[in-house]
């Protein structure tokens, strides 16, 4: 689960605001009444998840064939998506770190619609990026965004060979090799820095794709097309370097990436989520999203899955899972109060799991707030002792916050 914003890295941050509000009230992808009036610190993800002048565009609204490598690339038709990595590795002292590298593509216009300027800058598509990384010996946090036109060379994404980049940051096929004998999946080089961070990382994928929902069509809303295309890659071997200020760190773990695209993914009364995304010591992985509704209620389309060594799924409905606060962390700098540690209990599945997080203080300083944040895990599996780690995101706070609510 992730959501979009959209904006170009040319002048200052401010103007960049509003040239391109600006221009999305142009081309009718723009902020009611309400939104208009609001600082650009106060935009939240239901203003721009909610599929206000999307007539234009595509909407998941059923189910469709979901194809390797094609998939892996952009979808112009439908008006937002992601490429969302995350990951927990370790260096050979074992100092932990999590990291996330998003990169978003929101349309202007599908790209079936004509334009008149043929200048190489006019473009259909803006881009958005987020780099984090945990360092949690360290007790840091470091997190930075991008924005560019999709346009130029600046960023794009392509299928064949699979390319997703914003700039410098960028995941690309790893080799030609790496789709031979039938896999679905190449594996993929990761490479981002961003003063004094860097990430270069190679993924190789040890399980299939897993499509999410209703064979990758995932809705999250009660109206036709308040649902996402969706599928994850739950386990993916990471190796490289990663490095801080002068230090540079050998590294090895596991990555997690969420692939989505859509035009109108949360129903009107919906203002966020928390979203697990678990590897446990047993090689099996746990997704699951908890939407959120305007009065702190869990939606009913709050859905999730575990995956079975074999890549297998079984399904999580709300009346399977229960999720409770053990914690609570009070940003300083946005005054936003989030859940930090969780007990997720799972009984049919005889699952029960402490979630932790490897720093509190893992909320990105973006143009939109939102604590997102690598976690580590113990608990049990029938009598069996499990252990592991995972990311969690938890959006929409700032939203309640705002009504005062605490129900969450």
């Amino acid at each position: 689960m992730k959501y979009m914003i959209f904006m170009n890295r040319c002048i200052s941050t401010n103007s960049i605001i509003l040239i391109l509000l600006t221009g999305l009230l142009t081309h009718g992808c723009g902020l009611s009444e309400e939104e208009k009036g609001r600082s650009d610190s106060q935009y939240r993800v239901s203003d721009f998840m909610s599929g206000r002048d999307t007539a234009l565009f595509k909407r998941a609204d059923k189910p469709r064939p979901i194809q390797f490598p094609r998939d892996l690339g952009a979808h112009p038709a439908y008006k937002t998506e992601w490429w969302y990595y995350t990951g927990n590795l370790s260096a050979d002292n074992g100092r932990r770190f999590g990291y996330e590298l998003t990169i978003f593509r929101s349309g202007l216009r599908p790209d079936a619609l004509k334009i008149g300027n043929p200048s190489a800058w006019r473009t259909k598509h803006l881009y958005m990026a987020h780099l984090a990384i945990t360092d949690a010996a360290g007790e840091e946090f470091y997190s930075y965004e991008r924005y560019a036109r999709g346009a130029a060379g600046l960023a794009g994404a392509q299928s064949d060979p699979f390319k997703v980049w914003l700039e410098n940051w960028q995941v690309r096929r790893g080799s030609e090799s790496s789709l031979s004998s039938g896999k679905k999946i190449p594996d993929m080089l990761l490479q981002a820095q961003a003063e004094p961070i860097s990430l270069d990382l190679r993924l190789q994928s040890v399980k299939p794709p897993v499509l999410q929902g209703d064979r990758g069509l995932d809705q999250k809303g009660p109206e036709s097309g308040n649902a996402s295309y969706y599928f994850s890659l739950t386990r993916l071997e990471s190796k490289g370097t990663l490095s801080i200020g002068k230090k540079s760190f050998e590294v090895t773990g596991w990555s997690w990436m969420d692939r989505e695209w859509s035009t109108s993914a949360l129903g009107k009364d919906q203002v966020g989520w928390d979203w697990f995304a678990l590897q446990l010591s047993d090689n099996r992985e746990i997704m699951y999203y908890r939407l959120c509704n305007k009065d702190g209620s869990a939606s009913a389309y709050s859905n999730g899955v575990i995956i079975d060594s074999t890549g297998q799924k079984i399904s999580i409905a709300p009346d399977d899972i229960s999720i409770a606060p053990q914690a609570y962390w009070t940003s300083p700098t946005t005054g936003v109060r989030y859940p930090v540690r969780w007990q997720m209990n799972i009984p049919e599945q005889n699952i029960k799991l402490e979630i932790i997080p490897l720093l509190e203080n893992q909320e990105l300083q973006t143009r939109f707030k939102y604590w997102e944040g690598a976690v580590s895990i113990i608990g049990k599996y029938k009598n069996e002792t499990l252990d592991g780690y995972g990311y969690v995101e938890l959006t929409g706070y700032d939203d309640e916050v705002n009504r005062g609510s605490s129900k969450r």
